[in-house]
């Protein structure tokens, strides 16, 4: 199993990352670092009005991504194999929305070498412009926006081969209006979300079972039912405290779905018939 980690986030070091990692047992950490493109709105009042992201929206609302330091990552990445020996150190990137940056993802991937690389999608398109699902639930049908999502999942696997990890399939849920919308029910999305699970398992992608939320078992089973090969662990952590978090769990449930962990710690865990 694997955990992730943003090198340069606020609040920590990739260094702290590594000495928790340690503290807690784990035998192996992926730094799964966000690269994004996307310029997006941003929801009223979904920023830290003194945090780090803040710092990058204009005063119309949008907000662009900060360029990725590739050359400092990976030399981070060097110096805590350095210093933590025994744990094993992956370098990775979570690529947002790579089938609408094919160019420049093609030149971010040219810059080292990377282990582990997710695909993810965070935003959809709003207007002239992109949103991500807070803003869009704001004043669009709670159901659409999930459907939409789901659609947009399909076209990413068509349309990139540049990563190897699907993020977050549930991604929406996490912002589900609940007060307005009720309680989130997976099985009005089935026929959605096992259309994305079967594309991506065709594409021979694996799942990450992202632990934030955490991903509920109802997809887990989907993904076996649709012919996923294999899955991977994400605790989404950008600070030293959500490390790991929920792995326990994700595990036992990923083991009751048919899944096992492969010969190496960092190795997928792989469908088990």
């Amino acid at each position: 199993m694997h955990s992730e980690w943003s090198w340069d986030a606020p609040g920590g070091s990739m260094e702290g990352a590594c000495a928790r990692a340690v503290a807690l047992g784990l035998p192996a950490i992926a730094f799964t670092e966000h690269v994004d493109h996307t310029v997006w709105t941003v929801a009223s009042g979904d920023l830290d009005p003194g945090g780090f992201l803040a710092g990058l929206s204009a005063p119309d609302g949008s907000l662009t991504p900060p360029g990725f330091d590739a050359q400092g990552y990976l030399e981070a990445i060097e110096r805590c194999r350095e210093r933590f020996p025994s744990l094993r150190i992956l370098s990775g990137l979570e690529l947002g929305e790579p089938h609408w940056h094919a160019e420049a993802i093609t030149k971010v991937l040219g810059t080292g070498r990377f282990d582990r690389v997710l695909g993810s999608l965070h935003c959809l398109p709003e207007g002239a412009g992109f949103a991500e699902p807070p803003g869009l639930f704001e004043h669009r049908d709670a159901g659409e926006v999930v459907r939409g999502y789901l659609e947009e999942v399909a076209r990413l696997i068509a349309g990139s081969e540049a990563f190897s990890v699907l993020a977050h399939i549930d991604y929406p849920v996490r912002h589900w209006p609940r007060e307005r919308a009720g309680v989130f029910d997976y099985s009005a999305f089935e026929e959605e979300f096992r259309h994305a699970l079967r594309v991506t398992a065709q594409s021979g992608r694996a799942l990450e079972l992202n632990t934030r939320l955490p991903m509920h078992a109802t997809l887990v089973r989907w993904w076996h039912e649709e012919g996923g090969q294999a899955v991977t662990f994400g605790s989404d952590a950008h600070g030293p405290a959500d490390i790991a978090r929920r792995f326990r769990e994700a595990a036992h449930m990923a083991e009751a779905h048919g899944f096992r962990p492969g010969r190496n710690p960092y190795d997928l865990w792989a469908r088990v018939d």
